[in-house]
């Protein structure tokens, strides 16, 4: 009996370090929520890859990472804490920081290096320069990066603004508003708009495109951002986070057909033509520059972030222009080595 007994008590202890051995892992796994600024597409499929691969599951996070409706609300998930960590706009960011000071924002990893903001107009409207945008009816969606920034760049090429008329268009509507001239030229990313008009049979040089960059404007772009509640509670987190994004990212600007197939595993819905082409296009104007080939990727050049905020500030009428330091974090950055791109 005594013998019984003690199999049964060997048997049950080792069931019950079993047990600690699986709910271990587990355990050790940091859950959070990931808003993306906009649909699962080619320029954001690194998150998706990082994801299906299991980069983050190997950094210690459970992560789930979901859709969104623009920066503006995806600075609002992650600032109300119904997400904890997401991707959007820095220049949304830095007006959102401003007029919501008790619940600011930060980035912690820099994604797009130039912005890819613009306008265009179709060549069939006789609008060759930015100065015939004056007298014209700019479609755009409220909270469009590039339709915020528009008076900054009018002051940059000598446009005067008072003479352009804004009309309201939900993002389904631009592009096809501009095809049957129901506005002049519109605004938005540059490999969302150009890609756009090409899929409703709008071809490329049948556009006439005005990238801000292009004049001078050395906006910044997407970024990681995060709560200040989980940097504060989850620092290893979000070092996490970054760490498994650039892994990832690093592929697929080796490899770009990793990115659409990560894409179009979450979206079997997914044009790969098309995506295909949008994601070559960020990577060429957005995210390989030539500061990133220098400098590595993920990184800010804090004076470069700095005259951003000020420009962004002066367009769109915020009190004040936050310092480079209020924006975004360098801690969470893995060693330059790391994050030099192929």
């Amino acid at each position: 009996m005594t013998f019984v007994r003690s199999i049964a008590y060997a048997a049950a202890g080792l069931a019950l370090v079993a047990g600690f051995g699986a709910a271990g892992p587990a355990a050790a796994q940091t859950k959070l929520k990931f808003t993306l600024d906009w649909a699962f597409q080619g320029p954001t499929s690194a998150f998706l890859l990082a994801e299906q691969k299991g980069y983050y599951k190997a950094e210690g996070l459970d992560i789930t990472i979901d859709a969104g409706q623009g920066s503006a609300g995806a600075l609002q998930r992650v600032a109300t804490g119904a997400y904890e960590m997401g991707y959007a706009d820095i220049n949304a960011l830095i007006e959102y920081n401003v007029k919501n000071p008790d619940s600011q924002v930060k980035a912690v990893m820099m994604g797009y290096d130039a912005a890819p903001f613009g306008v265009y107009a179709l060549k069939s409207s006789g609008i060759k320069t930015p100065k015939d945008l004056e007298g014209k009816k700019l479609g755009a969606p409220v909270f469009d990066a590039s339709f915020k920034l528009f008076p900054a760049y009018a002051a940059k090429v000598g446009i005067d603004k008072s003479k352009v008329t804004h009309i309201n268009l939900q993002p389904p509507l631009r592009e096809p508003s501009l095809k049957n001239g129901s506005v002049d030229f519109i605004s938005g990313h540059y490999f969302s708009s150009m890609l756009d008009l090409e899929k409703i049979g709008v071809k490329a040089d049948e556009v006439v495109a005005f990238p801000y960059a292009d004049a001078g404007m050395d906006f910044y772009g997407n970024a990681i951002i995060a709560s200040p509640k989980f940097i504060k509670e989850n620092p290893a987190a979000v070092k996490a986070v970054v760490k498994a994004t650039i892994k990832a990212w690093k592929e697929i600007a080796a490899n770009p057909e990793l990115g659409i197939k990560a894409t179009k595993t979450r979206d079997g819905l997914t044009d790969e033509a098309l995506e295909m082409k949008r994601l070559k296009m960020s990577l060429e104007r957005n995210v390989l520059t030539k500061w990133v080939k220098e400098n590595g990727f993920g990184g800010v050049d804090m004076a470069r972030l700095q005259r951003s905020s000020d420009a962004v500030a002066s367009a769109v009428g915020l009190p004040r222009a936050p310092a480079a330091k209020e924006l975004f974090e360098e801690g969470f950055l893995p060693p330059k080595a790391e994050r030099m791109m192929p």
